[in-house]
């Protein structure tokens, strides 16, 4: 009986082991749990900005041909008056003691520009030959400051009686005397002014326009001769020396052999002095001035 029962617990036993060899031995440790990702912000995508606008390209100018002369505009004073030979009276008594005597001049025929020599022709010349200017050897304000956009028809500024005569020659002409320029802005009338005798600041460039400053050649109507701006805008060089007319008695502390004539008045002077019959001189070498050009003859 024992014997049997041992036989059976031994069975038993190794119905066990043989059970316990399927489970089989030590179980695996348990994963180790994965380190929790740091999260990556999320940048969020740019609005993209617009282009900027294209700029729109500044007009050029054409650019001349190699070995080309670039020519200023096209000259606007070349256009001339003939004044008839005759007498006309010179001077007056009713006005500065330097105008006086009114005395009878007789001239013979000549031609006289009918505008005041402007920028644009002046600009000619001086690209023709190289000329400069006394304000510009002295490196004094001169003619090309007053040469703004825009004035190619202005009356040339800034220049002395040796610049204006230096232009006149090279263009076939010359200044005109102060007996010719006092003839041409008087008229066939003889009047004071290009209108008439009676003040009218509205037709001419002078201090009560307003306009400080040079105007356009030819902005007021001609005189009966056919000239324009006798009267303002630019005082005007003549080729005589300022002396006393014949028979006055007046004795100028200006008078002098060596200075020239200066005529017409400018755009600051008033009724006086730009009458045709007034009367002012310079400096013909040095004397230069905003308010101060020419007009040639022949």
């Amino acid at each position: 009986m024992k014997k049997k029962l041992w036989i059976i617990l031994l069975a038993f036993a190794l119905v066990l082991t043989a059970c316990g060899g399927e489970s089989g031995g030590t179980a695996p440790p348990p994963a180790s749990a994965l380190p929790t990702p740091t999260p990556i912000p999320i940048i969020p995508t740019p609005t993209p900005l617009p282009p900027p606008p294209t700029p729109t390209p500044l007009p050029t100018n054409t650019p001349a041909p190699e070995g080309a002369k670039v020519t200023p505009a096209p000259a606007v004073t070349d256009i001339m008056v003939e004044i008839p030979a005759g007498p006309f009276t010179m001077g007056t008594d009713s006005g500065e003691p330097n105008e006086a005597p009114a005395h009878e001049v007789d001239l013979p025929a000549f031609m006289i520009d009918k505008f005041e020599v402007a920028n644009a022709d002046f600009a000619v010349f001086v690209e023709a030959t190289g000329y400069e200017t006394y304000a510009e050897k002295q490196g004094a304000t001169g003619w090309r400051a007053a040469y703004t956009e825009g004035k190619d028809s202005h009356p040339v500024v800034y220049v002395t009686f040796d610049d204006a005569l230096a232009y006149c020659t090279w263009a076939g002409k010359r200044l005109p005397t102060e007996a010719e320029w006092e003839k041409a802005a008087r008229g066939p009338e003889g009047f004071l002014f290009p209108w008439g005798n009676d003040w009218d600041p509205t037709k001419a460039n002078v201090k009560e326009s307003g306009l400080r400053g040079t105007a356009t050649v030819g902005s007021y109507p001609p005189n009966g001769y056919g000239l324009c701006d006798t009267a303002g805008n630019v005082w005007e060089w003549v080729d005589s020396p300022y002396e006393a007319y014949p028979g006055s008695d007046y004795q100028d502390s200006k008078y002098s052999p060596d200075l020239r004539g200066l005529r017409g008045g400018g755009w600051f002077d008033d009724e006086a002095q730009v009458r045709a019959t007034n009367r002012n001189a310079g400096d013909p070498t040095i004397t230069a001035n905003d308010d101060i050009g020419f007009r040639c003859a022949r």
